[in-house]
């Protein structure tokens, strides 16, 4: 007699099970997203129990014997990706590479790849997409050396781990994790049990043996990794690589690391010959008119380990038809109307009637609170059509209060923009310097009626 084989629905965006199918999902409010999956025996999964995701079982132990040797990073020749990475690749870890089509994902571990084996580390590329032609002729196009990457076209991964074990490469990519499939699941591949069971196979390959393995991963229609949420939990580092606004440029960003700083940034310009690294983000950004404009600010913020200039736009214009819009680009809509209302009550300078129009130049997405001052800065400057000079810029938190907050690395932003020829600076009182910076001269402020102050002064 045949047992009975059991299944489960599941949503294949952010892994929420239900005991039956659903139209929608309630956890992530996507439609359509919830399918039926067969689930494993249950030999498989005490099996899966006894090993884990992190490969075979250990011995308890003091903490205190825990031995705290660091392996040496492998370094993959290009500086902004071991800059995102922590360092450089860590042995036996495990990096989920996502982005849009078309973003560079393959040519940047293509080149990642060449650099390595350059350096007499063993590489091998698993190829389930595109065939070996496609990629010969891609790292011809790059001129990059082919003879120092292995190749394989497979998407079993059991297969792929047997050719492991004959080759032992020191770094492995994995293109796409999406088309791979194991025995242990009987779904289609690209599936959620297919994608969850294949990671955590090649997972815990990649802990028992020492190897480095990367995976590329689809994305969403919103630009987030497609797959079962357990997805990002399997790996160490998870990193996005996006276009900005100029598609000739892409940000690498660090979504969770085990082995170094979530939110590091990565930047990189696409030519005919592939990524090549870009030493100075702020000049990237910061490609201003000659004559400048009111509603134009330049900011600094903190992205990782390193400061970044920015351009901030603000544009305040009569109400045309009915209630006046508030749209930015960059900026958190909600952080924007708060700031807007703090002015009102604070600054005396009230715009509810007027349409108000924010945005990050270069399509950097602003998450930290230090831009609060010069957003304000940049709406009051088209408000009152001031014109705001290009060597001057603002960073504070800005409280419901009406107070300038401190911000972290104070200084060392500072120091950043005195290097890229600014002269001005109007930052919170907190974060004034002891020691005069060269060049530079500074306006601590404690409140937005200071800073409005300080504003004519310009």
């Amino acid at each position: 007699m045949s047992k009975k084989i059991k299944t489960a629905f599941v949503c294949d965006q952010c892994g929420a099970d239900y005991p039956r199918w659903n139209g929608q999902c309630t956890a992530c409010g996507e439609w359509n997203t919830i399918k039926e999956v067969r689930l494993t025996s249950a030999a498989s999964e005490r099996q899966s129990r006894a090993t884990g995701y992190a490969g075979s079982q250990s011995k308890v132990q003091l903490l205190s014997d825990v031995n705290l040797s660091q392996a040496e990073r492998i370094c993959s020749g290009l500086s902004e990706f071991d800059r995102v990475l922590g360092g450089g690749i860590v042995q036996g870890s495990v990096v989920l590479i996502g982005g849009a089509p078309g973003a560079g994902k393959s040519t940047l571990l293509l080149q990642a790849l060449a650099n390595i084996g350059e350096r007499g580390n063993k590489v091998l590329y698993v190829s389930g997409e595109e065939s070996l032609q496609q990629i010969a002729e891609r790292a011809h196009r790059l001129k990059l050396p082919a003879d120092k990457i292995m190749m394989l076209a497979e998407t079993s991964v059991q297969r792929i781990c047997d050719v492991l074990d004959e080759i032992q490469p020191h770094v492995l990519v994995i293109d796409s994790i999406q088309v791979m499939h194991t025995q242990d699941a009987d779904s289609a591949p690209g599936s959620v049990s297919q994608v969850r069971e294949s990671a955590s196979y090649l997972t815990q390959y990649a802990k028992k043996n020492q190897v480095s393995i990367f995976m590329v991963g689809h994305v969403t229609k919103d630009q987030s990794l497609a797959g079962p949420m357990t997805l990002s939990h399997i790996v160490d580092t998870q990193v996005i690589l996006a276009s900005t606004d100029d598609a000739r440029f892409r940000v690498l960003r660090a979504d969770k690391n085990r082995f170094g700083s979530v939110g590091e940034l990565g930047f990189f310009a696409m030519d005919s010959s592939g990524l090549k690294e870009v030493k100075n983000p702020s000049a990237m950004f910061l490609n201003r008119a000659e004559k400048p404009s009111s509603g134009s600010v330049v900011t600094v913020l903190w992205e990782g380990t390193r400061p970044l200039l920015v351009e901030i736009q603000a544009l305040v214009t009569e109400c045309q038809y009915g209630n006046p819009r508030r749209l930015a680009v960059g900026i958190d809509q909600n952080r924007l109307a708060m700031l807007l209302a703090v002015l009102a009550k604070h600054g005396g300078i009230f715009t509810a009637a007027d349409e108000i129009y924010a945005n990050v130049v270069g399509g950097i997405k602003i998450t930290e609170t230090s831009s609060d001052l010069a957003i304000l800065i940049a709406v009051v400057s088209s408000f009152r059509n001031k014109i705001i000079p290009h060597d001057a810029f603002f960073f504070g938190e800005v409280g419901l209060n009406g107070e300038i907050r401190p911000v972290a690395n104070g200084h060392a932003r500072l120091n950043d923009a005195a290097k890229h020829g600014f002269k001005s600076a109007v930052i919170p009182k907190a974060n004034a310097p002891k020691k005069a910076v060269d060049g530079l001269k500074i306006y601590p402020v404690a409140t937005i009626s200071e800073a409005l102050d300080r504003l004519a002064e310009f």
